[in-house]
């Protein structure tokens, strides 16, 4: 219970976080012209490309603390975040944040110019707008974004595994490494660890239950023109 406690956390709060930073980013690339637009969002989309062990030698080197930044005169040392939950929520988020950006940018440049414009009249900033008309309009690919992002960090280990080693830090490992404690090296309790699997996977299908119509009518949008 306390290994999927954990990926409760760490799924929320990374799936948060990349709803907001996917939400700023989908509205400039599906509501703003600017040169360069095309080539930025094609960049985006390259990083979902690379696989996670590419990033791993220079995260490792951020969250220890043996990355330095100069700026001027000024040599600033990044801090050591190692065997805490950033090191795994951060790298999460810049993984699970290009797909979120591209299904968001969908749906908000479906969204007629005219509501925002009406929305802008009464008063309200670009940034009220979004969060108070074009969000809500756009739930579906919203939702898409938020199950997506939160499935795949309720799943995820390889970062967990390596940012996290201590003993005191295993405490924050999600339930893969709950379930994978159960192999030592002399047993392994294949009958604990399917029970374990199967009560783990129990989130996840409930959510995929409730959010279905949402998320399949957020994967199908955009798909036909009539």
């Amino acid at each position: 219970h306390w290994y999927m406690f954990n990926s409760f956390v760490l799924g929320i709060t990374t799936t948060v976080l990349v709803l907001l930073i996917a939400s700023l980013a989908g509205y400039v690339f599906g509501r703003l012209r600017f040169p360069g637009k095309g080539v930025l969002m094609l960049g985006i989309l390259a990083i979902s490309y690379f696989p996670p062990a590419a990033f791993l030698i220079p995260l490792f080197e951020l969250f220890t603390g043996n990355t330095a930044i100069s700026i001027g005169m000024v040599t600033i040392s990044t801090p050591d975040l190692f065997n805490t939950p950033a090191p795994m929520v951060f790298p999460f988020s810049a993984l699970f944040l290009p797909l979120s950006i591209f299904i968001l940018t969908t749906f908000y440049g479906q969204i007629p110019d005219g509501l925002e414009d009406a929305a802008r009249v009464e008063g309200t900033t670009r940034l009220g707008a979004l969060f108070r008309v074009i969000v809500p309009l756009s739930a579906p690919g919203v939702a898409t974004a938020g199950v997506l992002t939160f499935i795949s960090v309720y799943n995820e280990y390889f970062f967990s595994s390596i940012m996290a080693t201590s003993p005191e830090a295993s405490k924050w490992s999600p339930i893969v490494g709950g379930i994978l404690s159960y192999q030592t090296q002399y047993t392994t309790q294949y009958n604990l660890m399917a029970a374990a699997s199967v009560v783990g996977v129990i989130p996840v299908v409930v959510l995929v239950i409730i959010a279905q119509e949402r998320i399949v009518s957020g994967l199908t949008a955009g798909a036909l023109k009539e």
